[in-house]
């Protein structure tokens, strides 16, 4: 298609028509001028391709396709390589149905763990979240397929999702909620985007020009197509003005009207339907060319193995799985020995999420199948049922699950949640268990010594028996082959490798969000900025069930000779490193234990002080390695070039302050096993302006040009205490407290309040300093 000769021959309802849906899944075609259809998909963790006539809510059945793991149990892998590879078989199976644009990744922050849709996103983390996102986003492509990452932006509840306004600060919004979008907008180039349906600071992100043309055109360089979430569209005009080209699904021709005839009137400039209108045919050009390359490739369109697309979603399963606890070595499980298996998840596995991410899956393999196939000896009691509402046995079984108990020295219980308690549509009330369950866990305990717990849930949940039972293995949602990944880790087969995305805190009441989630009716206050997850738990130096990271195995790591850009700790002491470089960390893992497993070494950077208060320390960099028993090797784990900053409101940029920083190396957010302190360099600073509320501190920290403006104002004011920093005690009546009073009365009074005090100074004074300060240093 020639894309500009195509677009002068449409006419302005041919254009207004492009841009919204012909059904729930499809573009519009328009066969006169060989525009054809394209097809998107639903899709984060599995292809859900529905047909052309399906139903507004997605109730129809959907094509068989490969379950593969939620995105909350993905991320806890921290293997870029294996994400690809999911990315490549999604991406394959897109190819085979006809999909030109899979909907997802979901890379929305878990801001907090009551979220009903957490499972469908990776991270409380921003750059986790951005770089697990790169890979999958890079696995789909690979094929020849678009996808669209979700949700922009700062979609983060259930509730109120279609109007609520989020009111955040800019630092916020781009340290923490804008972060992974703009990773994978800048390195994976993603065909499409995603808008969301809430408001942003009392804008609709569909109509969100900040959102859609300043930062994710100007200032990422998207070159995409922006498509509404379905049913976002609010006002066409607008939307179309503010960078919005597709709005799904149909809107029954109603919209495309409104806006060819806001068009036709001149009400909206024509210029931005055009911008619309190609973005959209470059979009349906590329879907075409590259199917049309990739059955030149194969010979035409092949038919993905299921069996092989199985397997990865297995291997996935099995690298994702988190232990979090194994007291005295209960995991591995012997092979020879009989052990009771308790809970309805052992025959009713849940194994993804509820939603418009529901797939209609191959094939599951149950827990007890998956046993049965591997010649485990085992027996089986019910113990609970997964919706206890429908039936009336419970304490029936209940109490056949404590008999059997007895009998047994070990003993697995397959707990979680079911997708009545967590799925799209509405947030969780809590953060706990069925109580039910619950019960019977401690119940159990109380029987036996050797218990181990099995969870099935899409994000957090609070365990008050963590310190009754010897293990814990977090399966999160482990996609359809769930059963004979689970059986694998259980006997040995394959040592856990996963690590927490998130962090499990105490009590929701600990959470950050906790007094502002889910907000009012119209709005939600992210009062917490950037302390969310990990980085409000260190801040406050709380307690938290399990740390962001942490994942245990069945062998035991060794640390050791961390180096950054070949420098060694003695040597980094009396280097300077450029704070907006590439920094490249080095350190030397061993398996000191006797099973083959992965290690995740993370990187957390620790912040020197700021103008603006900073979190503790934040993940920079990781990276997944397999180590024999017995083996060591030497990993480099590359910082990227804003390892050091942070947002600055005042000069609308990144940011890095000079000083001192600290590289932690170790197994978890909370497990550190080598640090390296190093001097960072950056000519950064913040643009001064003085105003009427500039103090003597801007002053200090901001203002670099003559001072002599400054120290001739507060000397006629007979404010001379504090001009070289410090007050001395013996001036003040009051001794130290008051000397401690003036100092910060010194550093803390605007300008024109010196008035207030200072019978020699008068308005026209304060205005000729500010004069002064400003033409001595002009931004």
């Amino acid at each position: 298609m020639n894309v500009a000769e195509t677009l002068k021959s449409l006419t302005t309802a041919e254009k207004a028509g492009l841009g919204s849906g012909i059904d729930m899944w499809c573009t519009k075609e328009i066969p006169e001028k060989n525009v054809p259809s394209i097809r998107t998909s639903d899709g984060p963790n599995g292809l859900r391709k529905m047909e052309t006539n399906a139903d507004g809510l997605g109730r129809d059945q959907s094509v068989e396709a490969i379950c593969f793991p939620t995105a909350s149990c993905l991320a806890s892998s921290f293997d870029r390589d294996m994400i690809r590879e999911v990315g490549q078989a999604l991406g394959e199976e897109c190819q085979t149905e006809g999909v030109s644009v899979l909907l997802g990744p979901g890379v929305n922050m878990k801001r907090s763990p009551l979220c009903g849709r957490n499972f469908e996103y990776y991270s409380e983390d921003p750059y986790l979240a951005g770089e697990i996102g790169t890979a999958m986003t890079n696995g789909v492509q690979s094929q020849g397929v678009g996808v669209c990452i979700k949700h922009f932006a700062a979609n983060n509840q259930e509730k109120n999702r279609f109007s609520i306004s989020v009111e955040a600060d800019m630092r916020t919004l781009h340290e923490i909620y804008l972060r992974a979008f703009e990773k994978i907008v800048k390195t994976a180039k993603p065909w499409t985007v995603m808008c969301s349906y809430n408001m942003i600071n009392g804008v609709y992100s569909c109509e969100n020009k900040w959102l859609l043309t300043d930062t994710l055109r100007k200032r990422w360089g998207f070159d995409g197509a922006v498509i509404t979430d379905w049913g976002a569209m609010n006002d066409r005009s607008k939307a179309c003005e503010a960078g919005t080209d597709l709005e799904m699904p149909s809107s029954h021709g109603v919209r495309d009207k409104y806006l060819a005839d806001a068009v036709d009137s001149g009400k909206l400039d024509s210029k931005y339907l055009d911008a619309n209108a190609e973005r959209l045919l470059k979009l349906i050009d590329r879907a075409i060319s590259e199917r049309e390359e990739y059955k030149k490739a194969h010979g035409g369109i092949p038919v993905y193995s299921k069996e092989e697309h199985h397997r990865i979603a297995e291997k996935a399963a099995e690298g994702s799985a988190v232990l979090l606890k194994n007291d005295g070595g209960l995991l591995p499980l012997e092979k020879d020995r009989k052990v009771l298996f308790i809970g309805e998840f052992a025959e009713e596995s849940r194994y993804q999420g509820g939603g418009s991410s529901h797939i209609n899956t191959y094939k599951v393999e149950k827990i007890l199948d998956s046993a049965d196939k591997a010649g485990i000896q085992y027996d089986y009691v019910k113990g609970f049922h997964v919706y206890p509402e429908e039936f009336d046995d419970n304490e029936e079984i209940f109490n056949e699950a404590l008999s059997k108990a007895g009998r047994y020295d070990t003993a697995v219980i397959f707990a979680g949640l079911s997708d009545l308690e967590e799925s799209e549509g509405f947030d969780r009330d809590d953060i706990e268990l069925p109580e039910y369950q619950n019960k019977l866990i401690s119940a159990v305990c109380d029987k036996l010594n050797n218990v181990a717990v099995v969870l099935f849930t899409g994000s957090p949940v609070a365990f008050p028996w963590k310190d009754k039972v010897s293990s814990i293995l977090n399966m999160y949602l482990a996609g359809e082959a769930m059963g004979t990944a689970l059986i694998n880790i259980l006997y040995g087969n394959v040592s856990p490798s996963g690590h927490l995305a998130e962090t499990f805190p105490c009590r929701i009441q600990d959470t950050p969000a906790y007094l502002n989630f889910p907000g009012s009716r119209d709005n939600v206050a992210y009062a917490e900025g950037v302390y969310i997850g990990y980085r409000y738990y260190d801040k406050r130096d709380m307690d938290v069930l399990f740390p962001f990271g942490h994942g245990l195995t069945y062998t035991t790591f060794e640390y050791s000779d961390i180096r950054v850009n070949g420098m060694d700790p003695l040597a980094l002491k009396k280097a300077e490193i450029n704070g907006k470089s590439p920094v490249t960390v080095s350190l030397t893992i061993k398996n000191t234990g006797n099973f083959d497993a992965a290690e995740v070494p993370q990187i957390y950077v620790q912040n020197a002080p700021a103008y603006e208060g900073r979190p503790i320390k934040e993940l920079k960099g990781f990276t997944k390695v397999f180590l024999k028993k017995g083996e060591s090797k030497t990993v480099d784990i590359i910082l990227d070039d804003q390892a050091f900053a942070y947002f600055e409101p005042k000069t609308d940029d990144w940011f890095v302050t000079p000083g001192q920083y600290t590289i932690l190396a170790g197994s978890s957010s909370r497990d550190i096993r080598l640090s390296a302190d190093i001097n960072i360099d950056s000519d950064d600073r913040i643009p001064f302006k003085a105003g009427d509320t500039t103090t003597a501190m801007d002053i200090q920290k901001y203002y670099t040009g003559d001072p002599a403006p400054l120290k001739a104002f507060l000397e006629k004011a007979g404010f001379t205490q504090g001009l070289s920093g410090d007050v001395d005690a013996e001036q003040s009546s009051m001794g130290k407290a008051g000397a401690r009073m003036d100092q910060a009365m010194y550093e803390d009074t605007p300008l024109h309040s010196v008035v207030s005090f200072a019978k020699d100074i008068d308005l026209q004074d304060v205005e000729d300093t500010i004069r002064k300060l400003n033409g001595e240093n002009n931004f």
